[in-house]
């Protein structure tokens, strides 16, 4: 036992003295938070072009219709041919022509009516004007059976339907993709997690391997040690960077609450239901209330416990994971052999990152979503994704989080104990790239 806490303390301070794992374990959460602000601003910038539209108006229906936006403008032609106006439009560099014939209905004129542009056209641009066709055919037919234009602005009026749990606290829309978006995070977070540390460990593997320095080591310790303490150890550096990263959130969190202008002290307070909440809800003062709204739900994502069994899940799910890397370091001499076995081995990762996340966000109690998060493979990065949700009554109920880390733990074991054969007799085999059924025969060692 003394031997495997000296492997294990030798892969951990290995590991954390890295001057590469020192930098990245503080520059991550800035770059990350750093590409987010990036991303935000380029599809700003990417978005704020104003494109410029032409209107051909041969009709008597859109005279005042066609109003400028933030992002479109309209410059009216008149007195010119539909030819003369395309090429107006084209040599003047504007965006396209929306040309409307001069027909003695506006359902015919509305049906006539073809936008011209050199490319194939912007959905937005498309759906800002199909909207404008819409709004005043809807108002015509509605005026042909009788309803006044006062009515008729009354009826555009939009409804909000209030929303509330069964304890009377208000709830907001789209929190419920929120909270799977938050899973998703967090199992990305352990596929990149068993990616990056499992391949530390295969490296590691087949540095001390082509080295020879293997053949001095396991002269005092066995194979099974060895190989166990190499996949604590990085497991622990895995958990020390994580908990970095969460201190380092909770900073950035409080910058963005002070930021926001959003009330700490109120989050724990539940948002009282409206009186009648079938009534019309009317719009906000601000953004404030609801920024506040949003706050006030994510503060009640049990956050504690979906970090604890983030630790957990990634710990079993990386101790099977890294058990079959080392094993396939054990079993190659250098790490382009290593190719063969690797895809097969972040298949059901990638699997469970994409199936899982359309699952869980469409149905987090569905069959897909409940399967992918009991099968051992999958369940580390699937059941993260549902957990936001809770536990229980509205989430995930309790038999299926136990089944799923006893399945999870009975398949560590299990590949611990085929892993620790393949390791055995791979660590001594030099020169020779090893195929599936050599890997399979020393299983029988």
């Amino acid at each position: 036992m003394s031997k495997l806490w000296l492997i294990i303390k030798r892969e951990y301070l290995a590991k954390v003295r890295n001057k590469s794992f020192v930098i990245m374990t503080f520059l991550s959460p800035i770059l990350m938070v750093g590409m987010i602000v990036l991303i935000a601003y380029l599809t700003k910038v990417n978005d704020s072009e104003r494109r410029v539209l032409t209107i051909l108006d041969e009709s008597v229906f859109f005279d005042q219709d066609f109003n400028p936006t933030p992002s479109t403008a309209y410059v009216s032609l008149r007195d010119i041919s539909l030819e003369a106006a395309k090429d107006s439009t084209a040599s003047l560099g504007y965006y396209g022509l929306l040309y409307i014939p001069p027909e003695s209905t506006l359902i015919k004129a509305a049906e006539g009516a073809v936008f011209f542009s050199r490319e194939s056209p912007n959905t937005a641009v498309l759906a800002g004007l199909e909207e404008i066709f819409q709004h005043r055919l809807r108002e015509q037919k509605l005026k042909d059976i009788g309803v006044s234009e006062a009515d008729f602005a009354t009826i555009q009026n939009q409804y909000e339907l209030n929303t509330a749990t069964f304890t009377g606290r208000q709830s907001v829309k789209g929190i419920n993709e929120i909270k799977a978006i938050i899973g998703g995070g967090f199992g990305y977070l352990i596929m990149m997690f068993i990616i990056i540390y499992g391949g530390f460990v295969m490296r590691s593997v087949i540095e001390e391997k082509t080295s020879r320095v293997i053949e001095v080591i396991i002269s005092s310790v066995k194979p099974f040690q060895l190989m166990l303490g190499k996949i604590i150890g990085n497991s622990l550096a895995g958990i020390t960077q994580f908990a970095i990263w969460i201190v380092s959130a909770g900073l950035l969190l409080l910058v963005v609450l002070l930021i926001f202008d959003i009330d700490p002290t109120g989050l724990g307070n539940p948002t009282p239901m409206p009186a009648n909440s079938l009534m019309p809800t009317p719009p906000s003062p601000s953004g404030v209330d609801t920024l506040q709204q949003y706050a006030e739900e994510l503060y009640r994502i049990p956050w504690a416990m979906l970090i604890f069994f983030f630790v957990v899940y990634f710990l079993l799910g990386y101790l099977i994971y890294s058990s079959i890397y080392a094993a396939i370091g054990a079993a190659v001499d250098n790490e382009t052999d290593t190719q063969q076995f690797i895809f097969p081995i972040i298949l059901p990762l990638m699997l469970a990152i994409y199936v899982g996340f359309f699952s869980v966000f469409n149905n987090p109690h569905g069959p897909i979503a409940v399967g992918f998060s009991l099968f051992p493979l999958t369940s580390p990065i699937v059941m993260l994704m549902r957990l936001p949700g809770g536990l229980g009554e509205g989430g995930v109920p309790v038999w299926q989080l136990i089944t799923s880390l006893v399945l999870l733990a009975g398949t560590f074991l299990g590949i611990v104990w085929l892993a620790a054969k393949i390791y055995r007799v791979g660590i001594l085999m030099y020169g020779k790239k090893p195929s599936y059924r050599e890997i399979f025969k020393w299983l029988k060692y």
